[in-house]
């Protein structure tokens, strides 16, 4: 169709006519409406008068068979319908009968390729005369009743993320706050170099990845599967379109052997030490992991956290004291071998059976080992602070102590307050150990008996030695974030997970927090909780174009401390994303 000069003089609109429709209109005018002959209207406009008649056949056929104009078409005046049949409008209604709020919803229809914005489902919402959801916290939302419709939620089926252009919602968008992350220090290559199975459809570092999404999102996985498994932005986190189904979690972890988790750990460990986030100094603890089964093919465990013995699987961690990274995991423990954990941390960590000058100190619990290993670490040129265990004979000792032997030490915490204590120090020996001990008796205020530390160091000085022993209550502070937020002890839920490999993927996920804190200044000390509730759980919209992936983060209170520390990570291409780089802002809305 000819266009017309948007500049011609109106009076030649109507006189030079270009346009065919336009003609053919003014042709038929003339002849129907004016009565003028076929010959005429040709001589006039041009046609021949075969022509012409075959315009008046076609109009008089159109104006039998149709009841719209042949010429001029009826505008349609607002926005133009979304929902022809009211497909989406009963999904809408279906889910907020199941308590999903608008946000969840939009989430939900994104994954269905149903594109539709959050302000159209609260209009949709409105009109069939929904109220507003009470605001809910995290526990009363778990105990809500998500079953009570008939409604199902048909979620995608997980594929690799296709290479095209995209936009979509997510509940969880600060997730991918950890690709740089993965990336600057090369964890993705370590997984694409591991030995963990993979699929046709998804490869090794999907797989993990998909792990690592639930670990980092603190995402109670027997009770809301039905929510992170439509949520795109968790599955782009992993190269997918969505994260697999729960059977696929199971299944995949059943393929995962002992050998394939410890060479996992020894090259994360050399990570570490690489970047130089392991000191010379070691903290080594016991952990229960507690069976909900009904058979009992487990030994008894105490449980801190339960204050009682109960049938559980042996865990055992080594963390770091000063950057919080652990780097050694084990649940193949029993009670046969349990004093010898500790030499099998060695050889862990010193495979070729040389000890290198990067480990100095081991620091673990008084019933962690024997005075026999204690004496084949001090051969080994390995420093041990541990606790002593009491007994009738030593609490005289101690009683028995001149009070001009004791002496007032003022210990420095990390936050820069001071503890006065008062410590006495002796020299000791035991059975199965050659050689002395140095002993040191410590005190303060109140009813608590004195802590009674030995060590092979007689170097270090008081305050360096009572301070290191101290910091060995940072593994029991992770111990029981992972049980908690990390879900360690939910190995019986929904996802069926071998706890292996599920206390690596605990691990790796703790790990990736503490490279998340670092640099975050006035939050380096906070547990991963209170990063996740401040920093990575925040909704926001994500737009994939040709080269980059765009994530408008909801506006937070700590969002402009995120854009300073990524702005200059907007550079990093990932290749399970197509090479595309991740560029963070600040979404227009709230």
């Amino acid at each position: 169709m000819a266009k017309m000069n948007p500049n011609s003089n109106p009076t030649e609109y109507f006189q030079n006519i270009e346009n065919p429709l336009h003609k053919q209109y003014l042709a038929l005018r003339m002849f129907f409406a004016k009565g003028a002959t076929a010959e005429e209207v040709a001589q006039r406009y041009g046609y021949t008068v075969s022509t012409v008649y075959t315009y008046i056949r076609n109009f008089k056929g159109k104006l039998t068979s149709s009841d719209e104009d042949p010429f001029f078409k009826e505008s349609n005046v607002g926005r133009t319908k979304l929902d022809h049949g009211g497909e989406i409008n009963t999904l809408i209604v279906a889910y907020r009968k199941r308590n999903f709020s608008v946000p969840q919803i939009k989430a939900i229809l994104d994954a269905q390729n149903l594109n539709v914005s959050e302000r159209y489902i609260g209009t949709v919402l409105t009109d069939e005369g929904f109220a507003r959801l009470p605001r809910r916290d995290k526990q009363e939302y778990n105990q809500m009743d998500f079953g009570n419709s008939s409604a199902t939620l048909h979620a995608a089926t997980s594929k690799r993320l296709e290479n095209e252009p995209d936009k979509f919602s997510s509940q969880l968008a600060g997730l991918l706050l950890f690709l740089p992350i993965l990336k600057t220090y090369g964890i993705d290559k370590i997984i694409e170099d591991s030995d963990y199975p993979e699929t046709k459809v998804i490869n090794r570092l999907s797989g993990i990845l998909s792990f690592l999404a639930l670990k980092l999102s603190d995402v109670e996985r027997y009770s809301m599967d039905d929510t992170w498994c439509m949520d795109r932005g968790m599955g782009l986190f992993a190269g997918l379109n969505v994260l697999p189904k729960a059977a696929w979690f199971s299944s995949y972890s059943s393929g995962v052997t002992r050998q394939m988790n410890l060479s996992f750990l020894n090259r994360l460990r050399q990570l570490w030490s690489a970047e130089g986030l392991l000191s010379d100094t070691v903290n080594l603890d016991f952990t229960a992991i507690p069976y909900w089964g009904d058979d009992d093919p487990f030994e008894n465990n105490w449980s801190g956290t339960r204050k009682k013995a109960l049938a559980s699987i042996q865990a055992v961690l080594a963390q770091n004291p000063d950057s919080g990274i652990i780097c050694y995991g084990d649940t193949t423990i029993r009670h046969s071998n349990e004093s010898d954990v500790i030499l099998e941390f060695l050889d862990f960590y010193h495979p070729d059976k040389e000890t290198s000058s990067e480990l100095k100190y081991l620091v673990f619990d008084s019933k962690f080992t024997t005075y026999e290993n204690l004496n084949e670490l001090n051969k080994q040129g390995l420093k041990f602070i541990t606790i002593q265990c009491r007994s009738k004979k030593l609490e005289e000792k101690i009683a028995n102590i001149p009070k001009e032997r004791w002496k007032n030490v003022n210990i420095k915490r990390a936050n820069g307050k001071g503890r006065n204590i008062t410590a006495c120090e002796d020299v000791t020996n035991f059975d199965d150990y050659d050689g002395k001990v140095r002993q040191v008796f410590i005190a303060s205020k109140g009813r608590i008996k004195p802590a009674i530390i030995i060590t092979n160091d007689f170097n270090i000085s008081l305050k360096k030695l009572v301070r290191k022993y101290a910091q060995r209550w940072l593994v029991e502070k992770g111990i029981s974030e992972q049980i908690h937020f990390f879900h360690l002890n939910r190995n019986s839920s929904g996802i069926v997970v071998k706890v292996d490999f599920d206390l690596v993927m605990t691990i790796l996920a703790h790990n990736l927090y503490r490279l998340f804190a670092q640099n975050l200044e006035g939050y380096s000390h906070c547990e991963a909780k209170t990063l996740f509730n401040k920093f990575i759980s925040n909704a926001g919209e994500i737009t994939i174009s040709e080269s980059e992936i765009l994530l408008c983060l909801k506006k937070k209170r700590t969002l402009p401390l995120i854009l300073d520390q990524f702005s200059e990570m907007e550079e990093i291409s990932y290749q399970w994303l197509h090479n595309k780089s991740l560029r963070i802002e600040a979404s227009s809305s709230t």
